[in-house]
């Protein structure tokens, strides 16, 4: 591990956090502010509400906040899209930007940490991530949702809690738009930014990210990253998944288990019982493997196994679509090359591993 002196002068920062006016996001202000530690210079809160401007939006800001916090609208595009926003609204006024998600809570000492951060970096660092926490029940099992949630502790570069350098962001386009979702948006700038020659660094302020409340088909809706993996493969390769550190999901699995599905149907349909059957016991195989992976190491309550349960079924054959719908909307995507421009002048020519502390 790093071990950082405390910063004498602290590069002036912006915050800029996406936000659909959920209850977190008062929170996630009152804990920025009661932070020690260098405030921001700006906070830009990005109103991607579809009708945003409509009604103002449900947030308190803190009074030491209020002067220098401004909410702009996003237009409903998704979180790259009002990231972008906010970058050129706090663009100008800071050395570096803050992305922030709308639920998380920065730590007690978090603008200390960050003012730490900042002035350790090289001139060579484009960004630096925080170390996410997130809280897991201490009196049974996690459910599905929170196991998956508590990835994002591991997770390399997540925007939750992630910095960037202005002039890193307009160097390398920025987000990009056609992730619409909060998923793979960041690990892609990372990537760009690698790509860019700069440096990406690991820095020692701490950040927690509650588990928010979900219903049963949270997992069902989440497999539309699918489709943004497929974009990552067009603009990446099919490498990103080590350089990302990202795991590989079951979306063969999903594949195979949603094609038996079909044969059994499409047999059953023009009489070949046999072929049907065979592919029947190998669609409830590979149901019931999925599903029981998900429920051992959960809770094992009535409602999680049910829910497990049911939604084992839904996945493959979503999964499928999704990926089908992503191969034909991103078929033209073309593979990310970085352009001689964008390497800044003060950054290295060629890639760079990102700096890791131990």
């Amino acid at each position: 591990m790093t071990a950082y002196a405390p910063a004498r002068t602290a590069p002036p920062y912006a915050v800029v956090v996406p936000t659909l006016g959920r209850p977190s996001l008062s929170r996630c202000l009152a804990a920025l502010a009661a932070s020690s530690g260098p405030k921001p210079v700006r906070v830009v809160l990005v109103d991607d509400r579809p009708r945003a401007g409509a009604a103002p939006l449900p947030v308190e800001v803190p009074a030491s906040l209020r002067g220098v916090t401004v909410t702009v609208p996003g237009g409903g595009r998704g979180p790259a899209a009002a990231r972008n926003t906010g970058r050129r609204e706090a663009g100008g006024v800071a050395h570096w930007i803050v992305f922030l998600d709308d639920d998380v809570l920065p730590g007690p000492e978090w603008g200390e940490e960050l003012a730490r951060d900042l002035a350790a970096a090289s001139e060579r660092t484009g960004g630096i991530s925080a170390r996410i926490t997130v809280p897991l029940p201490g009196d049974r099992r996690p459910t599905d949702w929170e196991r998956g949630t508590a990835g994002l502790a591991t997770a390399r570069w997540i925007t939750a809690d992630m910095a960037y350098r202005p002039e890193v962001l307009d160097a390398v386009g920025g987000f990009d738009e056609r992730f619409r979702r909060a998923f793979r948006e960041d690990a892609d700038l990372a990537l760009r930014v690698l790509d860019a020659g700069w440096s990406l660094d690991e820095g020692l302020r701490r950040t927690t990210h509650p588990v928010r409340p979900a219903d049963r088909w949270v997992s069902v809706r989440q497999q539309a990253g699918n489709a943004d993996d497929v974009l990552m493969n067009r603009l990446h390769g099919s490498g990103w998944w080590s350089r990302a550190s990202a795991p590989r999901g079951r979306l063969p699995r999903h594949l195979l288990v949603t094609g038996a599905a079909a044969g059994a149907v499409s047999c059953a349909v023009i009489g070949r019982r046999r072929a049907a059957v065979a592919c029947a016991t190998g669609w409830l195989a590979g149901t019931a493997e999925f599903a029981g992976a998900r429920i051992a190491p959960g809770p094992r309550t009535r409602q999680e196994v049910l829910s497990m349960a049911v939604t084992s079924v839904l996945i493959p054959p979503v999964a499928t679509w999704h990926w089908l719908r992503g191969q034909l909307r991103h078929r033209g995507a073309l593979p990310w090359r970085p352009r001689p421009e964008a390497a800044a002048a003060r950054a290295p020519r060629t890639p760079l591993r990102e700096r890791v502390p131990r």
